[in-house]
This record gives structure tokens, sequence and C-alpha cells, in this order.
């Protein structure tokens, strides 16, 4: 699945003049929380992101000491200023926005916004927006994708089979250290593990798989052995 099959295209968007009442009342009346700037020729030059007006909330009712403006340099001091007196989207937007194409595979979209910490992408064909993603849009992606599944509900046997397989290509367990078994529909684990998140993660994988009917384990935390005996 690509960006362009879950995207928003129909994408609000400012110029960077846009008065910041406007876009505050913008992103309340839309129910957002973030609009990208662009030029009048459609390139996109900025985001502004209902982040970027608490701050300047926050900053303008609670002045930088003398001292902090003093360590903080002239030119931050400035650009403080900027954002706490300005009045246009220009002045409050982050310019330097992380964006994504419509060929970008949600997978990448998924790693992109849990390590960069971001809510939206704006999608980007030549510079032009042509869509966003938001956490919303995710979700729903999320919800409609379905496990690949290669073994009916009700077939133990073939639960199991396909339990052990996804179990085997964790790269954060060890395999021959976990034991799996289903019966009635009902996944247990058993062995040794290095973690209770790795045991999450294990409970995460059987509910996966539809037919697994709930999870139960006897796994033991500890220090996995190094080399052989």
């Amino acid at each position: 699945m690509r960006a362009a099959e879950i995207m928003t295209r129909e994408v609000a968007t400012i110029l960077p003049d846009t008065p910041l009442t406007v876009v505050a009342d913008m992103l309340l009346r839309r129910r957002i929380s973030g609009v990208p700037v662009v030029e009048k020729g459609g390139r996109l030059v900025g985001i502004v992101s209902e982040a970027d007006l608490m701050w300047r909330v926050e900053q303008g009712e609670r002045r930088r000491s003398w001292w902090a403006t003093l360590l903080a340099g002239r030119p931050l001091a400035a650009a403080d200023y900027i954002k706490t007196h300005g009045t246009r989207a220009s002045d409050v937007m982050t310019a330097e926005v992380i964006t994504i194409h419509e060929d970008t595979a949600i997978d990448e979209v998924l790693d992109l916004f849990d390590k960069r910490r971001v809510k939206r992408v704006p999608v980007l064909r030549d510079g032009r927006v042509v869509g966003i993603v938001s956490r919303s849009d995710l979700l729903r992606a999320l919800a409609g994708r379905r496990a690949p599944q290669s073994a009916a509900p009700g077939d133990d046997d073939a639960l199991e089979d396909e339990l052990q397989r996804i179990v085997a290509q964790q790269p954060w367990l060890d395999p021959s250290l976990v034991n799996v078994n289903v019966t009635g529909g009902i996944a247990h684990f058993s062995g040794l593990i290095g973690s209770e998140t790795e045991r999450r993660a294990l409970h995460v994988a059987a509910h996966s798989l539809e037919g697994i009917r709930g999870v139960d384990d006897d796994l033991t935390i500890g220090q996995r052995p190094v080399g052989g005996i």
C-alpha cells in the first residue's frame, strides 16, 4: 500500500501572509492539527501546526529573562520576537517540513511518524502539495489492513504453523528458546524471553492471526544463554 492510496486529497492550504487569526480559526473549524503553507504557484514553503500556535501563546505569556536572552544570543532572541509578535503564517511556520511522495510505502510512513514524532506529512508531486497523510489516515489504513493469512480459523495445526513462522522471523527474539502451541484456537507460549516487552510482542503476533481466540503463556523473563553448552 502506498501513500497515494490513503492520503487526504482535498488539502486545506494557506498563503504565507495569511493572518494567524484566520489560521487558528481554520484549524478549529476543520478540526485539523496543521495546515501546509504554499506560495501562489502551489509550492510548499512551510507548515503551521497547533504546536506552533501554542508555543507562541506560551512564550508570549512567559518572556525570556535578560540573562536567558543574553545566553541565547541576538539572532535567537530576534527569532523568538518574530514568533511571539508576528501576525502572519510565515512568522510562525516550520520551514523545514518533512514530506513524502505519492509512491512512499505505508510502512515507511509509519516508521517516519515513529522516528520523527510527526502527526502529519504533506505528499508532494514536483514540489507541490497533492495530499496529506495524518495519523487518522494511517489508523484507517491499519484498521482496514488484514494480516496475511495462510491458516483457516479453527485449524489449530495450520494456525500453530503460521504462528511459529511469524515468531521465527522476529529479530528481537531467539525462537529456539520459545515454544508455540495452539489448541482450540488458544495460542500458548512457553520458554525464555528477555523482557516484558517481548512477552507483549508475542501476544500481539498471536492476535494478528484470524482464528486465534486468546493467548496465554508460561514465559520466563531471564538472561539468554550465550553460546552453546
